[in-house]
C-alpha cells in the first residue's frame, strides 16, 4: 500500500497565522498536524508517501525532508491550483500506479489512528473503503448512506437534508478502480474534481464500496477553536518529567515536558503542558492544556488552554485562556483590550483568541 497526503490547502480560516506558515504545520502538542498524519500512516507499514502541496510546498518539504526520519520515502507533487481532491488523485497517478493506497487529508487529526480501517479494507477487498463518523450536524460534511452490511449506497456532499449522520472524515482507502472513476468525472459547480463524485461513480458502476465507522476522537484543524481543542485532547495523553530544568524555586506539577535548554524561573506550571527547546518561562503561571513552542520568551504571563508558536514573546499578568499566539507576536496580556494594534500597550494583530469551553 502507498499513501497520498493532501497538504495544499491555504487555511483561510486561520488567517493571519497562515500568512506566515502553512496550516498543515500548525502545532498540536508541539508537533505539526502533518507529522501526526505521517505517524498514523507509518503505523500501517506504508513506506511510499506522496505529499501534494500548493504554494507552501517549500516550507512543508523543508520540515518533512525526504521522509527518512519517519522511516519512509516522501515524493512531493505541486498542485498549482486547488482543483479538488480527485484532481490530486489524477496528478499522483504515475506515483500510485495500480497499487492500493490510503488518501489522507493533511490537516486532520485522527487520534487513535486508522489501522483498523486499513485492516477492514484489506479484509473486504473493496474498491474503495471510506472512514466515516457520526456527527450531530451532517450538513457541513460529505455524507454516506449505507446498507445493513456496510456497503455505500450513496454519497452526498453537504446535503441540506441529510439522510444519514455518517460524515466522511478525510481518510479514504482505494484500489486501482478509482483511477477510471476519476478519469470519467467532470468538474463540479465550484470548478473542482470532487472525490465524492468519483466514489459515487464507483457505486453506480457496481464496484464494491464500503465504509468503516471511526468512533474515536477526530478533528479537522481548520479553525483556531479546533486547533485548541485538539491540543487539549492530545496533551491529556502526555507523559513528562517533572522538575527538570527549573531553578529550584519553581513548581512543576505533571505531566510537564520541557525541551532541551528550556528554562523555568520562579514559575508555576500545572500540566499537561509541553515547552519547546530553548524557551524561557519566567515569573509565569502556566495552566493545563498549554503548548509553548521553541525559542519563546514568557515573562509574568498567565496562560492556560493555549498554543504559543515558536519564537513568540509574551508578557503580562492578565489571564490568557484559549489563545493561539503567533510566531511573530510580541504580546502584552495586561494591556487595555480596546487599545489599537501596534499602539503602545496595544495587542498586535498576530494574537487571536478563542475562549475555551
Amino acid at each position: 500500500m502507498k499513501a497520498l497526503v493532501l497538504a495544499g490547502g491555504l487555511g483561510t480560516r486561520l488567517r493571519p497565522f497562515t500568512e506566515t506558515m502553512p496550516k498543515q504545520l500548525m502545532p498540536i502538542a508541539n508537533q505539526p498536524v502533518l507529522e501526526h498524519v505521517l505517524t498514523n500512516i507509518r503505523a500501517l507499514g506504508v513506506r511510499e508517501i506522496c505529499v501534494v502541496v500548493g504554494e507552501w510546498g517549500p516550507a512543508i518539504e523543508a520540515r518533512l525532508g525526504d521522509g527518512s526520519r519517519f522511516g519512509a520515502r516522501i515524493t512531493y507533487l505541486r498542485q498549482e491550483q486547488p482543483l479538488g481532491l480527485a484532481h490530486c488523485v489524477a496528478l499522483a497517478r504515475p506515483f500510485l500506479g495500480d497499487d492500493d493506497f490510503v488518501m489522507y487529508l493533511g490537516d486532520n487529526v485522527v487520534e487513535s489512528g486508522v489501522a483498523e480501517l486499513a485492516e477492514d479494507f484489506r479484509n473486504h477487498r473493496s474498491d474503495a473503503h471510506l472512514a466515516v463518523a457520526r456527527v450531530t450536524d451532517p450538513r457541513a460534511f460529505g455524507v454516506a448512506e449505507l446498507d445493513t452490511e456496510g456497503r455505500v449506497l450513496r454519497l452526498v456532499e453537504k446535503p441540506s437534508r441529510p439522510r444519514s449522520d455518517l460524515a466522511l472524515i478525510g481518510v479514504y482507502f482505494f484500489g486501482p478502480a478509482i483511477h477510471r472513476a476519476v478519469a470519467a468525472i467532470r468538474p463540479s459547480a465550484r470548478g473542482e474534481l470532487e472525490i465524492t463524485d468519483a466514489v459515487q461513480r464507483l457505486v453506480e458502476g457496481g464496484a464494491r464500496v464500503t465504509a468503516g465507522e471511526y468512533d474515536g476522537y477526530w478533528k479537522d484543524t481548520g479553525s483556531v477553536a479546533d486547533l485548541l481543542d485538539c491540543n487539549r485532547r492530545l496533551l491529556d495523553a502526555l507523559e513528562g518529567d517533572v522538575g527538570i530544568g527549573t531553578d529550584g524555586r519553581s513548581s512543576l506539577n505533571g505531566p510537564v515536558r520541557l525541551g532541551p535548554g528550556a528554562t523555568v524561573v520562579r514559575s508555576v506550571i500545572n500540566g499537561p503542558v509541553v515547552v519547546g527547546a530553548g524557551s524561557l518561562i519566567e515569573d509565569c503561571h502556566i495552566g493545563p492544556g498549554t503548548s509553548i513552542g521553541s525559542g519563546c520568551v514568557l515573562r509574568g504571563a498567565e496562560l492556560r488552554n493555549s498554543i504559543v508558536l515558536d519564537g513568540a514573546r509574551v508578557t503580562g499578568r492578565s489571564g490568557g485562556s484559549g489563545s493561539l499566539i503567533s510566531d511573530t507576536a510580541e504580546v502584552h496580556l495586561d494591556t487595555p483590550p480596546d487599545a489599537p494594534p501596534g499602539a503602545p500597550g496595544g495587542q498586535p494583530n498576530a494574537l487571536a483568541r478563542e475562549v475555551a469551553p
